[in-house]
């Protein structure tokens, strides 16, 4: 069975998926305070004004998610090292590129290697630092 609260923000949902752009800049102003930045497309706008409808609803990250979504944001992470079973995802040149962590190094399409580096560079053809091109610290 369906809450209400769900039935609610489905609506509510729907409602801002049928906005027009002029529809999307009132509801920026009403929700955010001032308008949009500009050339912002409605259908970005109308993401950004779900998502925050679904945190005022639903209830937003914890201190702690958002204390280490700051952190990571200004390159403070405290995560040093990327454990074993991790995914690190990557895109360059429209290709997206998905390496897992393993004990003995990393694995790409089938084939284990060493480093990050070396992944980095059999993709760009230069020399990069591995965790930078996949923006591990």
């Amino acid at each position: 069975m369906v809450s209400k609260h769900a039935f609610d923000l489905e609506q509510a949902i729907a409602d801002i998926d049928q906005l027009d752009r002029r529809g999307c800049l009132d509801r920026w102003r009403e929700a955010f305070g001032r308008p949009p930045p500009k050339y912002l497309s409605p259908q970005f706008m109308k993401r950004v004004l779900i998502w925050d409808l679904q945190i005022r609803m639903l209830g937003g990250l914890s201190a702690k998610s958002e204390r280490l979504l700051k952190q990571i944001a200004s390159g403070k992470t405290p995560l040093s090292t990327v454990k074993s079973g991790s995914h690190l995802v990557r895109e360059w040149n429209g290709r997206t590129y998905q390496v897992e962590v393993v004990g003995d190094g990393y694995v790409m399409d089938g084939k284990t290697w060493r480093s990050l580096s070396a992944i980095a560079r059999h993709i760009t053809g230069a020399r990069w630092s591995g965790p930078r091109f996949f923006g591990v610290r």
